[in-house]
């Protein structure tokens, strides 16, 4: 089920609606209920994988709490194991084995590639990395181990965060699930002005922007180095407002049910640096690879050289846990790249920053968001010929003349999202909204709903984060 969709505008306020009706000791089967009515709306069957995963880790964690020493780890690397080789199967088995020909060619041995025709889960890798999360803090002793399975299953099922994200930890999101939420207007009334608010940012931001965007990565060697330029940044706005607009609904789903989710966003274009930006990009994913992979390798408490392996790795892995593709890989290498080069310069030429937005500051928000937006090339990019036929296109005056009258559309959502980023820097839409005289909060409602009805693209386009 899109959040975009007729469907999901009717699914919604029932379920909000039954919720609060119910006594709340049958809150949980309501929304295990809808969780998987949510769900079943892609691939039905698929929702079979879903229970496996939720099978091994409830089974495994309480195994995990009573169990010690070689015992309790052999039960984790279980339910580890459980999680990363059905995320293999599903995502890289053909891209492993297409990656295996050339390397039995080194050894003059020929191998054929069995390609399967497997169509990957919706947000797998979500679900995956959210389940692994509550088994090893249960291996920590940071978490205890959830008794009754209903709950457990709503953490790795609840429908507004669960096809991309947030990553939620269940030390927040399983107490969440459980609390007895009474009917609160604001809740419902916050919760509204965020589903307004990523509904706008998606359809009439995004999906402005995407045909433009899909012409130039489709066919880049039939635009103008001007066009392909546009294209780049476009792109950049673009997978913001998409993943971003997504965000904001799961956002708003949850806080119409009393349940509050991670914000996964703060502005992130308008960040100094790499290091800044992961820290408002996608913050759930973020904070997962430090936790589980950055820290347990040492995190900086190594020397530079394996420290700056460290960072390496981490953005190598998270690009490929992005799509099967060595694009995604080198598209985290060069955001790993980038941040040690920044860290390098930083150390070299030391500068302190106070003032939010000085002249030196607004330079390295330009500066972060042009490197950012070059990087991009490679996570939209089909493949390193597309890549490289755009970058070289890029920096080649062809000498074709480019209309900009034509993109005055995606032009102008793009400036609105520009304003909109401005509007709550450091806050969040429905808290920044809260703080302004109820007359202009209307006005600001009927420009999102005069846009969403009048300026929303022609086209429906899937949330881009749903393949991942």
């Amino acid at each position: 089920m899109l959040f975009n969709s007729l469907h999901f505008l009717f699914f919604l306020p029932i379920v909000v609606g039954f919720y609060y009706l119910l006594p709340p000791k049958l809150r949980w089967l309501l929304i295990f209920i809808s969780s998987c009515y949510f769900y079943m709306a892609f691939i039905p069957k698929y929702i079979f994988i879903l229970f496996f995963i939720i099978i091994i880790d409830y089974f495994s964690a309480i195994a995990i709490e009573k169990k010690q020493g070689k015992i309790k780890l052999l039960w984790l690397i279980a339910s580890l194991s459980a999680n990363i080789l059905l995320l293999c199967f599903f995502k890289y088995f053909n891209f492993l084995n297409d990656n295996l020909a050339p390397i039995f060619s080194l050894f003059g041995k020929e191998f054929q590639p069995i390609n399967l025709q497997i169509i990957l889960p919706i947000g797998l890798s979500f679900h995956t990395f959210q389940s692994m999360s509550y088994t090893i803090e249960v291996y920590r002793g940071k978490q205890k181990a959830e008794k009754h399975i209903g709950y457990f299953a709503n953490y790795v099922l609840f429908f507004p965060q669960m096809v991309a994200g947030p990553i939620e930890r269940y030390d927040r999101l399983g107490q969440e699930l459980k609390k007895k939420q009474n009917f609160i207007y604001q809740n419902i009334s916050d919760g509204l002005k965020l589903v307004l608010f990523g509904l706008f940012v998606k359809m009439t931001i995004a999906d402005n922007i995407a045909p433009f965007v899909n012409q130039i990565y489709k066919e880049p060697l039939k635009h103008s180095s001007e066009e392909v330029l546009i294209g780049v940044f476009m792109f950049s706005f673009q997978i913001y407002a998409d993943f971003f607009g997504y965000s904001s609904i799961a956002l708003g789903s949850a806080r119409m049910l009393g349940i509050k989710i991670m914000d996964n966003f703060k502005t992130p274009y308008f960040s100094k640096s790499i290091t800044e930006f992961w820290s408002r990009w996608h913050i759930s994913l973020s904070t997962w690879f430090k936790d589980y992979l950055y820290i347990p390798l040492g995190g900086n408490r190594v020397a530079i050289p394996r420290w700056s392996l460290n960072i390496l790795i981490v953005f190598m892995l998270s690009g490929f846990w992005h799509g099967a593709n060595w694009t995604f890989v080198v598209w985290g290498a060069l955001h790993g790249l980038m941040l040690l080069i920044e860290r390098f310069f930083s150390k070299l030429f030391k500068f302190e920053i106070k003032a939010h937005w000085d002249f030196l500051n607004v330079i390295l928000v330009v500066k972060t968001f042009i490197v950012t937006s070059f990087i991009w090339i490679f996570f939209r990019a089909e493949n390193f010929n597309k890549a490289k036929e755009i970058i070289c296109i890029i920096f080649v005056n062809n000498n074709i003349k480019f209309n900009l009258i034509s993109l005055k559309v995606p032009l102008l959502a793009i400036f609105g999202l520009i304003i909109f980023d401005f509007f709550q820097y450091n806050t969040r839409f429905d808290i920044k909204l809260n703080t302004i005289r109820t007359p202009y909060r209307w006005v600001i409602y009927s420009f999102l709903l005069f846009c969403l009805f009048a300026l929303s693209g022609t086209e429906k386009f899937p949330f881009i984060y749903f393949q991942f």
